[in-house]
């Protein structure tokens, strides 16, 4: 089978995990490639996602590499099979990849973490208020790209709300629900939308308010998505030039206890709620 021409965020994941395994057993690409009696180019074009490679070759080489986490080899074959593309591909041609990279990792994640400072977590939006932030892009997006963008963010909400919903936190600092996009009417309709999908029992929102004596993160979004093991555990870091995906462990480190620090300063559940009332009888 040839090398794809293009490849998924997971597919790229699963090549760089047996990378770490091949690289942490001591071997070159080249006596990987022998001891499966395959070219080194083969190995290349797994480690780089653009092979398609089944559970019983995963298993193979990681038996090879002397993997014996059976969990995270479970969860690597799991990885593998068709090369189905899911509902974001429809967007390929209209979105940056990040953006679908982004969807595929949310469809696979077991749970997510997010933390906001300025914007409302992009799962947790209404299409009003999704259009009013994306017509303060820089540069300016045209409207039929806005429109693109909205119906994307709609779709990504599914994992939420459709099948076995994703368990969701939300910490969402007081900044981003008096930023007041849109006007007081989309900004009011949003803060009742966060109250009404509150309600649901996978999704937690918490609220940091101001007022506290420190603040443990740089201020960009962050999304902590956990997966079938600690190992596949990835951030998303939302910035300026794009989604920035990290997989490191010293960096999935230092994320999660950013984000439960984060989590602990938060106001409770019910105080959060109210404190979301309040500001909407202010607007």
């Amino acid at each position: 089978m040839p090398p794809a021409s293009t490849t998924t965020l997971r597919q790229q994941r699963l090549g760089a995990e047996l990378r770490k395994l091949r690289e942490r057993a001591g071997l070159t690409s080249t006596a990987a490639a022998a001891l499966l009696s395959a070219p080194q180019a083969r190995i290349s074009n797994i480690e780089a996602g653009r092979y398609a490679v089944s559970a019983d070759r995963v298993r193979t080489l990681a038996r090879n590499y002397s993997c014996a986490d059976e969990a995270y080899v479970d969860s690597l074959a799991g990885m593998t099979g068709t090369r189905t593309r899911g509902w974001w591909e429809e967007y390929r041609d209209n979105l940056p990849s990040g953006l679908l990279d982004l969807a595929e990792l949310e469809h696979h994640a077991t749970a997510m973490r997010v933390a906001v400072t300025v914007h409302m977590p992009g799962l947790l939006q209404t299409s009003e208020h999704a259009r009013a932030t994306m017509r303060e892009a820089v540069p300016p997006l045209r409207p039929y790209e806005i429109e693109h963008r909205v119906s994307y963010r709609v779709k990504r909400q599914a994992v939420l709300f459709e099948g076995a919903p994703t368990p969701y936190t939300a910490i969402v600092h007081e900044a981003a629900l008096r930023m007041g996009f849109g006007g007081p009417d989309i900004a009011r309709d949003q803060l009742h939308h966060l109250l009404e999908v509150s309600e649901q029992p996978s999704i937690t929102l918490l609220v940091l308010p101001f007022g506290q004596t420190g603040f443990p993160a740089s201020g960009q979004p962050i999304t902590y998505a956990t997966g079938d093991v600690p190992q596949l555990d990835t951030v998303v870091l939302d910035t300026d030039h794009g989604c920035e995906f990290l997989d490191a462990e010293a960096q999935l480190n230092r994320y999660h206890s950013v984000v439960d620090r984060m989590e602990s300063r938060a106001l409770s559940e019910t105080e959060s709620r109210d404190l979301i009332r309040r500001i909407a009888t202010e607007l």
